[in-house]
């Protein structure tokens, strides 16, 4: 009998891949699952599933890339057998699943701030000047506030076009979430969440859509996921931390940002690491989640496990390449324990 072979279809919505096989009644079969959520984690994913297949080619699973509150609103609805966030949920959104949803930690990443500016391959900013240029109040590229944290460069005289995400977004949550510990006036007058009203700029869906607007427009700023500007040779600026030293987003970075919320982590995982203490750390770092419900239909369940156990195993050794950070082995090790609780 030939074996099935993978179909991938690569765009901004979706991921379909198959992977794994399971036997029964003498017949290869092949199961479905679905699942949907973040954009951050999509590159990365798409490398698991991948690898996943190649030991397991019978399990198909269909992933759409539409943002974290895309996979909420689908784990809400239970139209997905799971989600994907970059904000863990609140007690408001589970309290409207039926059903117990497991918030399982994955990876790490760091949010950047890509720009466009013809002739300027390094930018220092502060968590200061990126509020307010995201609220308005920085209107040209050589405002003093940027340029006396850059000297020596030539800042242009042209007005900052600002481009954000358009959609639901942990990507955004994790941004917004600096920037309301930064500033006392992004808190009071725009605040947190997967969404906010915007005081300015243009919307791009996804980090895919974020990142091919700075691409096109000069004189752009965006937020995007620290691949995506790698993947599209976008410059981001390095930005200055708690301890005040200006850090370049990097692996060991975000590690270092994750240092400390690994040893007190909470039993469901919610957590926010931006802005933590430490000279090395990357002040806009986040966790990402799965979103898992804990009772599943059939053998989903197990279907399931067994792939996460091998994702906080074998997957976490691929994140360094791609530009995530691996998990903290304590986090690893207790996330272990909730994969087993799965039914």
């Amino acid at each position: 009998m030939m074996k099935s072979k993978p179909i991938r279809t690569l765009g901004v919505l979706s991921l379909l891949i198959f992977f794994g096989a399971y036997v029964w009644a003498g017949d290869n079969k092949i199961i479905t699952l679905n699942g949907g959520g973040a954009t951050f984690p999509y590159p990365i994913y798409s490398k698991w599933f991948d690898e996943y297949y190649k030991l397991h080619p019978n399990l198909q699973i269909n992933y759409q890339s539409i943002g974290s509150g895309g996979g909420i609103r689908q784990m809400t609805e239970r139209t997905v057998d799971f989600g994907a966030t970059d904000s863990p949920m609140t007690d408001e959104q589970l309290s409207k699943v039926n059903g117990t949803i497991l918030q399982i930690p994955t990876l790490l990443g760091a949010v950047v701030l890509v720009y466009n500016l013809p002739g300027i391959k390094e930018l220092n900013l502060t968590g200061e000047a990126i509020a307010d240029i995201f609220m308005g109040h920085i209107k040209k590229w050589n405002d003093p506030a940027i340029a006396k944290i850059n000297p020596g460069i030539r800042l242009p005289s042209e007005s900052i076009l600002v481009v954000h995400r358009a959609d639901g977004s942990g990507t955004t949550f994790c941004f917004v979430d600096y920037l309301s510990k930064i500033s006392p006036n992004w808190e009071n007058n725009v605040g947190r969440g997967t969404a906010v009203r915007w005081p300015t700029g243009l919307g791009g869906k996804g980090n895919e859509g974020v990142t091919g607007l700075v691409g096109q427009m000069p004189n752009s700023i965006g937020y995007v996921e620290m691949i995506y500007a790698n993947r599209n040779h976008i410059p981001y600026a390095t930005v200055r931390n708690q301890s005040g030293k200006f850090i370049k987003a990097s692996v060991e970075a975000v590690t270092a940002a994750a240092a400390s919320a690994s040893k007190a982590m909470p039993q469901d995982y919610r957590v926010s690491i931006t802005n933590a203490l430490g000279e090395q750390v990357y002040p806009i770092s986040t966790f990402t989640w799965l979103l898992i419900y804990q009772k599943n239909a059939g053998n989903k369940g197990a279907i399931l496990k067994g792939f996460l156990k091998w994702m906080l195993t074998e997957g976490q050794k691929m994140a360094p390449k791609l530009g995530y950070a691996p998990l903290p082995k304590g986090v690893a090790d207790m996330a272990q324990k909730t994969i087993a609780s799965i039914q």
